[in-house]
């Protein structure tokens, strides 16, 4: 199993949460994230009522964005004890609803399970390079880095930083 992918195509959640665990009577515990496109993520942002999302377009740097993404999990691993990670991000047109990104983590417990998906969601988020396109009635608009996610993945430095 890759530990990472960046693709297109839809995932299934089940079968990936499946496989994190499959012949492997040492996990005890898997946490996992679905991320979804939402419809109305320009209107949280008060930008008003015309805001509605109505497609977002994902891009990446083929390659770069695979490695950084292994980074991430590389760094996890580091952290935790983990049996298991998988990470998916799709890339291209996506419709409010469909899924973007799946994080799942095996570990022997619970605890090191949910901190790790946790912390590379985190990561993921602000370290990872995709760019993503609003599509809404208005027209279309890149989205930048949100502060909230920059502050998500400082609690996670340590002493000397990251």
């Amino acid at each position: 199993m890759n530990e990472v992918s960046v693709q297109e195509a839809d995932f299934d959640a089940g079968a990936e949460i499946a496989a994190l665990t499959a012949d492997d009577p040492q996990a005890g515990a898997v946490a996992s994230f679905v991320g979804l496109v939402r419809a109305d993520k320009l209107a949280e942002q008060k930008v008003g009522a015309d805001g509605t999302v109505q497609a977002m377009s994902l891009e990446h740097y083929p390659g770069m964005t695979e490695q950084a993404l292994a980074e991430i999990v590389a760094q996890a691993r580091g952290r935790w004890e983990l049996r298991r990670v998988r990470v998916i991000h799709r890339v291209g047109r996506l419709l409010p609803g469909e899924r973007i990104v799946f994080v799942g983590v095996a570990s022997g417990h619970r605890g090191d399970a949910f901190a790790a998906c946790e912390f590379i969601m985190d990561y993921l988020k602000t370290r990872a390079p995709f760019w993503k396109k609003e599509e809404t009635p208005a027209g279309g608009r890149w989205v930048d880095a949100r502060e909230t996610d920059d502050a998500a993945a400082l609690r996670w430095q340590v002493s000397g930083g990251d």
